[in-house]
């Protein structure tokens, strides 16, 4: 015969494994040091400032007309 099996204890511990992978998944995704978002700030501000620095003006700057 086969074993007896408490159904809600069962669908809660699956329950409690699904919201652990969760958990794990949004520690990896979310939990950055304050040092992480810091760097990733100035990475961003300098490729910004590289883009900004060699953008090209309008047609009336480059051909100097009206």
């Amino acid at each position: 015969m086969g074993e007896i099996v408490n159904l809600r204890r069962m669908k809660q511990s699956r329950e409690r494994e699904a919201a652990a992978a969760a958990a794990r998944e949004n520690r990896i995704r979310h939990g950055r040091t304050k040092v992480e978002k810091a760097n990733d700030d100035r990475a961003e501000e300098r490729r910004r400032a590289l883009l900004d620095g060699s953008k090209r003006g309008d047609a009336t700057e480059r051909t100097g007309g009206p």
